[in-house]
């Protein structure tokens, strides 16, 4: 059994990568497979910066609750009183964190490096740190907390600005490197394939259409960059699926083709411009889609309508049943917000619905989501 499976697999392996220039040798010969991780290495690694940030040390996070008192009153009896701090007030005390960043562009005398908004929300100061050890002091450019995604800006350097992939091209099976800093252990590489696309309803972001890869990623790869083997960004790594706070093959990256679109925003205006429906959702359920004759993921239920939104104005109704947005179908809640919010405010919709049975179209004029 073992012989004919894994000479199938190669056949049809190789098959499939006959227009890549030199696939056969690197198939055929592990070393080359090796080499051709190696020459993405160097080529990307110059671009992937250390981001350090600073934060006020808190000091009631550093006071022990009655529970905890007890316990250790229990086990070590009376606990020695703390010193009054000698030298710097402890409110001034601060603490240190690391994650990754890569340069994302150069232009006007600066540079622009992408990273992860919760890497340096409320940082008293941002420093990144280049391959060759020079450290430069960066300010903040703009935020996106509902895609997780920031821009620091740096004064320009020699470093290139990473290419670009077309993350919408990317197909599950295909290689992906990640380069950061995990744990502080600078420009650490590692290799997976692309497991899933499209995750969405997560939990970690407000907008959401996650790459999900089995290239190991650690705390402190936040912000990194996934790249292919033509050395092309098609995602930034933003966090892990993991019950132990580690690696468990598990790690999703923010598509390039989304984060480009809200970078470009943040450096041009600093904020970013979304569409709104105002509507609340959930998916449609197996037994509901089988009264409406319609397929389970065919669809969105709407389940509140704020007052005055587009929605409201438009007729929607609670109990709604959203099939399909400006001629596409709906196939589930995180990719309908997604769509409604890349939607230019002012711009009108034609939305599909299904209402008691019975199809209607609604059209929708998109307002500006509040900043």
């Amino acid at each position: 059994m073992l012989k004919p499976l894994s000479v199938c697999f190669l056949s049809v392996f190789l098959s499939a990568c006959q227009a890549i220039p030199g696939s056969y040798d690197a198939l055929l010969n592990p070393r080359a497979s090796g080499k051709a991780f190696a020459a993405v290495t160097r080529q990307v690694s110059p671009s992937v910066v250390s981001v350090q940030m600073e934060y006020p040390l808190d000091p009631a996070s550093m006071e022990l609750s009655p529970a905890d008192e007890a316990l250790l009153k229990r086990f070590f009896g009376d606990l020695p009183q703390p010193t009054p701090p000698t030298k710097t007030p402890l409110e001034e005390q601060v603490v240190t964190t690391q994650g990754s960043g890569f340069v994302f562009r150069t232009e006007n005398g600066r540079t622009y490096i992408l990273t992860t908004f919760h890497l340096v929300d409320n940082a008293r100061t941002v420093q990144v740190m280049l391959l060759n050890g020079q450290q430069v002091e960066a300010t903040i450019k703009g935020v996106d907390p509902h895609s997780d995604i920031a821009v620091l800006e740096i004064p320009a350097t020699n470093t290139p600005a990473l290419p670009l992939g077309n993350s919408a091209k990317l197909e599950v099976g295909e290689w992906v490197l990640a380069i950061g800093n995990p744990f502080g252990l600078q420009h650490t590489l590692t290799v997976g394939v692309v497991s899933a696309k499209g995750r969405t309803e997560l939990g970690i972001n407000d907008y959401e259409d996650f790459i999900q890869t089995d290239a190991a990623i650690n705390p402190g790869n936040s912000g990194g960059p996934l790249v292919n083997l033509d050395g092309q960004v098609i995602g930034m790594n933003t966090a892990i699926f993991s019950s132990s706070g580690g690696y468990m093959g598990i790690g999703f990256a923010i598509p390039i083709n989304f984060v480009k679109t809200v970078a470009d925003q943040l450096i041009q205006q600093g904020s970013v411009v979304r569409g709104q429906l105002g509507v609340l959702l959930k998916p449609l359920t197996q037994d509901l889609a089988r009264k409406l004759k319609l397929n389970t993921g065919q669809g969105v239920v709407v389940t509140d309508i704020d007052p005055g939104s587009p929605a409201d104005k438009a007729g929607f109704r609670r109990d709604d049943v959203i099939t399909s947005y400006a001629g596409r179908p709906v196939t589930d809640v995180g990719d309908f917000r997604n769509r409604v919010a890349s939607t230019s405010p002012g711009k009108r919709v034609e939305i599909n619905i299904v209402r008691n049975g019975q199809r209607q179209t609604l059209n929708v004029e998109i307002a500006q989501l509040p900043f």
